[in-house]
């Protein structure tokens, strides 16, 4: 429960208000445990609080923690101004995993929404690292307009490979923007998988999760073999305030990422 001093390497500047902040632990002593894809720290800003947020680095690398932030609320706006040198504290490895390692010998698509890129880029460096393990392997992400998107060079260097299909698409293109525009449940038809054997992961606003999820079940994809992430609603991490309960679910303890048909009758619901 208490926090481990971490030092912030690097800050990226990623959108007008979404940080990516690399972390080395101040001691080399005493750090938080390896994490797995999917799971999230707890990170504290000194003096002002702490938030639940999605590891987005290689799992691959333990030694740098690196997470991705947007400046939503004070504590996140305090995690965001830090710069190289700055001192936080570190809580975790909490929560479940993306199933990567069931995932293996099958087709694996992974379909962001905006933030949702960061929680499942471990799940795609693991892939990636362990290529020959997977079968057709394929990114879809969305943004709102290009200057939403994230990692935009880690980007362009995916798309670039000729063992990974990416299709980006933008809900607003300006006049210099040659992609895609739409929504991303349009891109599902385009990517190469076998249904019978694909495991889909998938992350984003919640609506854009539904009618994802309603997509794949479309193009056959089994309900248990979707993933969905649901950490945009967590707080405390500890299962305390409620302020994630998802029907009997509390998404920090039970979650962030979880079969679509064990939470399908309460994504969606509102709240009384």
């Amino acid at each position: 429960m208490v926090p481990i001093p971490y030092v912030i390497r690097r800050v990226q500047r990623e959108t007008r208000d979404t940080f990516t902040l690399e972390l080395v632990a101040a001691a080399e002593q005493s750090t938080v445990g390896p994490f797995l894809p999917g799971q999230f720290n707890m990170l504290y800003a000194f003096g002002v609080g702490e938030v639940p947020i999605s590891v987005s680095g290689d799992p691959a690398r333990p030694d740098s923690l690196v997470h991705t932030v947007r400046a939503v609320g004070s504590v996140t706006e305090a995690l965001c101004r830090g710069s190289p040198g700055g001192m936080l504290g570190v809580r975790g490895p909490f929560g479940t995993c993306w199933p990567v390692g069931e995932a293996a010998a099958g087709d694996v698509v992974l379909v962001a929404g905006g933030l949702g890129l960061a929680p499942l880029r471990p799940a795609l460096y693991h892939v990636l690292n362990h290529r020959s393990d997977y079968g057709n392997v394929a990114l879809i992400y969305g943004a709102r307009t290009p200057e939403d998107l994230l990692y935009r060079r880690e980007l362009d260097d995916w798309c670039s490979r000729g063992d990974l299909q990416v299709e980006v698409t933008v809900d607003t293109g300006e006049k210099d923007w040659r992609g895609r525009v739409g929504v991303v449940t349009t891109l599902i038809g385009r990517v190469a998988f076998d249904p019978a054997r694909t495991t889909a992961l998938v992350c984003g606003p919640e609506i854009m999760m539904r009618y994802t999820v309603m997509e794949l079940l479309k193009h056959d994809v089994g309900e248990d073999r979707i993933f969905v992430s649901l950490e945009r609603n967590m707080k405390c991490g500890a299962g305390l305030c409620g302020h994630c309960q998802l029907g009997p679910f509390f998404i920090c303890r039970d979650g962030p990422v979880m079969p679509h048909w064990k939470v399908r009758d309460w994504i969606g619901r509102r709240e009384a």
